[in-house]
């Protein structure tokens, strides 16, 4: 077990980050090897002469930082598993002198002189207001809130991302991870560059309905892939890709949007069986991987990000009004897709990255993390409950989301149902709207409705389930 150094002093830091500074600064020397049990909590506070909570703090900012992992009911240990920094963009290539080239030079700043820049120097937005409410976002040395900022997203956010993947077993070479504007945004881009009019695209059915939209934009030919409560019918895909010759498919393993299922391991080992053998190319989404057990089976965690396109997000985990997410792939396609994502929208926002960066790596993340997982988990046995005593069937067992897949009485007319809802001020998600085009359920199946545990149990929603069975 390690020992503890003099408490630092005259550092220009909180308790917690001087903490996390000094037991950092061993870790780097090889005072404290990999493996390496860190002192008690209490003994660091004695050694440290602060309170148990801040060494918590510190801890939880070295578990951000990659240098310590948490081991329940074990302590605290040094890590083995810190990916390098992201590299440092190469030189620009002058002979490249087009819009992108333009665009990519404006973001990486490699020029010291700048005659052709599209942006006044930082130093002329100094003193600007809006830098007041921004501080948090401003931390370190030669953050510029004013310029671009790098193409592919902020840089130490791309590194706690490389991090946390590597807790869920995937690994991201350099250059494979571009952060963008959310998951939409995220899926977006894949659509512009891999989605030709005309083409057919598979996804899940029921699914994700913002996606519908995209291709349909797109000009695809959307086809559902029937899913189950383990996971997509492998059987079902492979006779669809065979059948369209798509190259595509769009699916969500864990915390299914809209029925909360998850997928299994021997259906993810038979799911990249059939992509291999009908040459698809997968795209995973997972955008509750925070508040879900790292170990659990992630597609791209099986595949290493060959033939899966990895794409996650903060917004069902932090605040859907901080626009950030990601996509994890092979390092040439995520440069093409960086390409796209500056020439439809420059950039996304380092003032956002920085801000959710601090979370990251003050701790606070973590915590609020763990927080989130345990409302989660007590709303989804409230919401199982209460629709049980309603004698609502839910679909396959959720564990982690939002969601549940709730059964209706046979022969409900979904239009009608909302509508009747809404007229309550009761807002229902009616399982037609998760369907691709000209998909249909299966015809056994009863007329479904999306839940959010949150509010299953809403005394206004009980009263009126209550009247409608009546």
């Amino acid at each position: 077990m390690g020992t503890i150094d003099e408490p630092p002093a005259g550092l220009p830091l909180g308790r917690a980050e001087s903490v996390a500074a000094a037991l950092a600064a061993r870790i780097e020397r090889g005072g404290l090897r990999t493996g390496e049990r860190l002192p008690s909590i209490r003994e660091a506070a004695r050694g440290f002469a602060v309170s148990k909570n801040t060494v918590i703090s510190a801890y939880e900012r070295l578990v951000a930082s990659g240098r310590v992992e948490s081991r329940p009911g074990a302590g605290f240990y040094v890590s083995g598993r810190r990916p390098a920094p992201p590299p440092s963009p190469g030189p620009a290539r002058p002979e490249a002198v087009d819009s992108v080239w333009l665009l990519r030079e404006q973001l990486e700043r490699h020029y010291d002189v700048r005659v052709g820049d599209g942006r006044p120097p930082p130093a002329w937005m100094e003193g600007f207001e809006i830098g007041r409410h921004l501080r948090p976002a401003r931390r370190g040395a030669g953050a510029q809130t004013e310029s671009y900022g790098h193409p592919e997203g902020f840089p130490p956010l791309r590194h706690s991302l490389a991090l946390s993947l590597a807790e869920r077993a995937i690994q991201v070479a350099p250059g494979g991870l571009l952060l963008t504007h959310g998951a939409n945004h995220a899926l977006d881009l894949v659509i512009r560059h891999g989605v030709a009019p005309g083409e057919a695209v598979l996804v899940d059915s029921p699914g994700y309905y913002p996606l519908f939209g995209k291709l349909r934009l797109a000009g695809a030919r959307i086809v559902g892939v029937r899913r189950n409560p383990d996971g997509p019918d492998v059987a079902d895909l492979a006779a669809r890709a065979a059948a369209t010759g798509a190259r595509l498919f769009f699916t969500q393993s864990l915390a299914h949007n809209p029925t909360g299922g998850s997928l299994t391991l021997p259906v993810a080992h038979r799911l990249l069986q059939a992509a291999a053998a009908h040459d698809l190319r997968i795209v995973e989404s997972d955008p509750f991987a925070d508040v879900l057990p790292a170990q659990q089976p992630r597609l791209a965690a099986l595949d290493q990000l060959d033939r899966v396109i990895y794409v996650g997000t903060f917004a069902k985990t932090l605040s859907a009004s901080l626009r950030s997410g990601f996509v994890a792939a092979a390092p040439s396609l995520v440069a093409s897709l960086r390409d796209l994502k500056m020439v439809t929208g420059v950039n996304s926002s380092g003032f956002v990255e920085r801000v959710i960066h601090d979370l990251i790596e003050s701790g606070r993340y973590r915590r609020h993390l763990r927080r989130l997982a345990a409302r989660i988990d007590a709303a989804t046995v409230r919401a199982r409950a209460v629709l049980d005593a309603l004698g609502l069937p839910v679909f396959g067992e959720p564990r982690g989301g939002y969601y549940l897949w709730c059964g209706l009485p046979a022969g409900t007319d979904l239009d009608a149902f909302s509508r009747r809802a809404a007229g309550r001020g009761i807002l229902i998600a009616p399982g037609s709207v998760f369907l691709p085009p000209g998909g249909a359920p299966p015809p056994d199946a009863p007329p479904m409705m999306r839940v959010n545990v949150a509010y299953a149990d809403d005394p206004r929603f009980l009263r009126f389930i209550r009247d409608e069975a009546g």
